[in-house]
């Protein structure tokens, strides 16, 4: 959980920023789907031992990987996350962001946060519900 809420979160906001998460990415610069690319269309690098090439909009935490040489950032973006609040502005360029656009994309971008971290907690939860589950049931059976 500690992956999605870090004090460190507003500087993400910056595509140099998240540029800065690709150290290891693990596609070439030959590539169409380059870091300067992806952090453009508001991804950061979020790699896993079984995903190198995980990556994360940190707009509307819409999780890819499996990324091919060709594949276009921001058509994949768009693709698999059409209501992204960050797509929806339209503005590639933090510096033409209005404030109201700004205050709306924090407030939804934090909503997705949440969202997420609560999909992430109730699916804790019923997982161990269903192991405290078959412990109740073999506890039974036993008797």
């Amino acid at each position: 959980m500690a992956d999605y809420i870090d004090s460190h979160d507003y500087m993400l906001y910056l595509p140099n920023e998240r540029l800065k998460t690709f150290k290891n990415w693990p596609l070439g610069s030959s590539c169409n789907c380059t870091p300067d690319k992806l952090a453009e269309a508001g991804f950061y690098h979020c790699p896993t031992k079984e995903e190198p090439d995980a990556v994360r909009c940190f707009f509307c935490m819409k999780e890819l990987d499996g990324w091919e040489p060709d594949d276009d950032p921001w058509a994949e973006h768009e693709s698999h996350s059409p209501k992204c609040p960050f797509l929806s502005i339209g503005k590639k360029d933090m510096e033409t962001w209005t404030v109201t656009e700004f205050s709306d994309l924090h407030q939804k971008s934090t909503e997705n946060k949440i969202n997420k971290i609560m999909d992430i907690q109730i699916a804790t939860y019923r997982e161990k519900m269903k192991t405290q589950r078959l412990e109740i049931q073999r506890h039974f059976k036993k008797k």
